[in-house]
């Protein structure tokens, strides 16, 4: 049964070895050398003066959340790009709606004045 499960087992135990390998020879090859400036916390090269746990503007999630939103639509149409002939026309049609949908929605932040920063 063991030999079933192998080259699962052995593909995770190289994507461990991987993610961890490089973690482990920096600690072990790279430079140690401490001192009170590179041990200081560092915020826009002067002390912190508030708590981490501080409240932020609501703006800044919402840019993360529109670049996340365009950005996967970047993602979807190279796949679509790459299969163009393959699909046809119903594919075309299918992605012109898509990118409709997100001009509307484009639009609509754009007149919200989601995209303004102040």
């Amino acid at each position: 049964m063991l030999a079933e499960y192998f080259p699962i087992l052995l593909f995770i135990a190289v994507a461990v070895a991987i993610g961890v390998a490089p973690m482990v020879l920096g600690k072990l090859l790279g430079p140690n050398r401490p001192d009170p400036e590179k041990l200081s916390p560092y915020e826009c090269g002067f002390e912190a003066f508030e708590d981490a746990r501080m409240k932020f503007d609501v703006r800044y999630y919402l840019v993360a959340i529109l670049f996340i939103l365009f950005d996967l639509e970047i993602a979807f149409l190279f796949p679509w790009a790459t299969v163009i002939n393959d699909i046809g026309f119903a594919g075309f049609v299918a992605m012109m709606v898509f990118l409709g949908i997100l001009t509307v929605g484009f639009v609509y932040e754009w007149m919200k004045g989601a995209l303004e920063w102040e």
